[in-house]
């Protein structure tokens, strides 16, 4: 599974993949603190797309991306 390399596109494959199935849709996150990386996977079993997050502008638009999805799935 290869990692996305552009925040934006990431951002908007997840999201219409939301859309697409909202009820078999799951994000998931690691961090590693030996390496000071951020992994965020969001797939629906069919397809997953993946983005690891180096710098903390990036886990800015991450936390952003869970908010999103959480107000989203919350109505």
């Amino acid at each position: 599974m290869p990692y996305l390399d552009n925040w934006d596109e990431f951002n908007e494959k997840a999201r219409s993949l939301y859309d697409s199935d909202p009820t078999n849709f799951r994000v998931m996150m690691k961090y590693r603190h030996n390496d000071g990386k951020l992994k965020i996977k969001v797939t629906d079993d069919k397809k997953v797309y993946q983005y690891l997050a180096e710098q903390s502008k990036e886990v800015k638009n991450i936390d952003k991306f869970l908010c999103f999805f959480m107000s989203t799935m919350s109505q």
